[in-house]
């Protein structure tokens, strides 16, 4: 089984409050090995962003440096100032740090503890308390395996619905019985941080008291979904494109009529139309192709695909109804955001003057436009991306 570390990582700013108080910082040096660090600023606003990012920036590169524990803890607490009224640092931190997609340590100052997920169910691991700088820091040491969800959040998550839903607010306990009641294995990092942090937001009847902050690691199953659109700039390139796209091992989504039609005609196969009358009616029928997974419309399907992976990525939109609807843009949305760690473009560059932009230049069309922003968001989500144009 090819491993690889996912993560996913959602903010909810306190209330009246256009910058977060809390940040999550991922340095990614493979598909199996990673650093992550979610700082949580004292109090919010830009005072509390500056401290937290400070603090995941030095921690973050410190410990993927190689730096040992005690140094990057002792660093990062005689540098950030304590609060001459309250007596506490202006951060608490949480650090994850894997290796081989099978080992995690874990450093825990002051922020709630992390929750293991393995099989869907909390487990329990070891904690051991030391003195660092004269500050009281938790170290972990946990053997991983595969499915298993590493949770870190901020107190903004254990004090959701405090005084207002509830008497003491969302405590730990009740997140896992969340967890463990909503789980599903095929459940993305980032998704399970959006449902949780969806939870949060309603609890504090949508005006969070509190920056609140959920950051997922989940060890899972490598996979890779191959996009082709549009057909070659050269017609004789057609054999090329079908060859390479097919010869890919993955997932095979093929959008737009003209490259559909050419992948019949490479498999010699046909193509039929899938009415489903409970899909959204602005968006252009599915098609079905034997030896192709998803066949959309091109350019109408794609830009709502896109407009799904901005929101997701941007965390402008927790509800990610996506999930679950059934037409083309939500199907792509589904393989591209949650089942992909890796996403392969084939991209033909004919020109189909029904789809040019009037603002950009002559020649950059609306589709290349728009696979490349999709693959934006698809490296900000820390997917895998290539794209190759024919």
């Amino acid at each position: 089984m090819r491993l690889f570390t996912e993560t996913g990582f959602i903010s909810l700013n306190h209330v009246g409050e256009q910058l977060c108080g809390d940040r999550v910082e991922v340095i990614r040096e493979d598909d199996k090995t990673l650093t992550m660090v979610l700082a949580d600023g004292l109090g919010s606003g830009v005072k509390a962003n500056i401290l937290s990012t400070l603090t995941s920036k030095i921690l973050c590169t410190m410990i993927a440096g190689g730096m040992s524990v005690e140094d990057c803890v002792d660093t990062i607490i005689k540098t950030l100032p304590v609060c001459s009224v309250r007596q506490v640092a202006y951060s608490t931190f949480t650090i994850l740090r894997i290796t081989d997609a099978a080992h995690a340590e874990l450093i825990q100052f002051d922020n709630p503890n992390v929750i293991l997920l393995r099989g869907g169910k909390s487990v329990e691991y070891l904690i051991e308390s030391r003195e660092i700088a004269g500050k009281t820091v938790l170290e972990s040491r946990i053997a991983l395996q595969p499915r298993d969800v590493l949770l870190a959040m901020s107190d903004g998550a254990i004090f959701a619905g405090d005084q207002q839903i509830m008497n003491y607010g969302w405590q730990r306990d009740d997140i896992i019985a969340y967890l463990e009641r909503l789980y599903d294995e095929s459940f993305s990092a980032k998704m399970l941080a959006a449902l949780v942090a969806d939870e949060c937001s309603q609890l504090y009847a949508g005006a969070p008291a509190d920056d609140t902050t959920l950051a997922a690691v989940r060890i899972r199953e490598a996979s890779t979904v191959n996009l082709m659109m549009g057909p070659p700039a050269d017609p004789r390139d057609s054999d090329k494109m079908m060859r390479t796209f097919f010869g890919q091992e993955g997932t095979k989504v093929v959008c737009g009529g003209t490259t559909s039609q050419l992948a019949a005609e490479y498999l010699h196969e046909t193509i039929t139309t899938v009415q489903d009358r409970t899909a959204d009616p602005a968006i252009p029928p599915i098609g079905r192709l034997k030896g192709v997974d998803l066949v959309t419309e091109g350019v109408v399907t794609m830009r709502r695909a896109v407009e799904y992976a901005k929101a997701f990525a941007e965390n402008s939109d927790l509800m990610n109804l996506w999930n679950v609807q059934t037409d083309g843009a939500s199907l792509i949305a589904q393989r591209l955001l949650e089942q992909a760690t890796e996403v392969r473009f084939f991209i033909g560059k004919a020109v189909n003057p029904a789809h040019q932009d009037p603002n950009l230049p002559i020649g950059f069309g609306v589709k290349i436009r728009l696979i490349q922003e999709l693959a934006g968001y698809l490296e900000q989500l820390g997917k895998r991306v290539s794209i190759q144009y024919f």
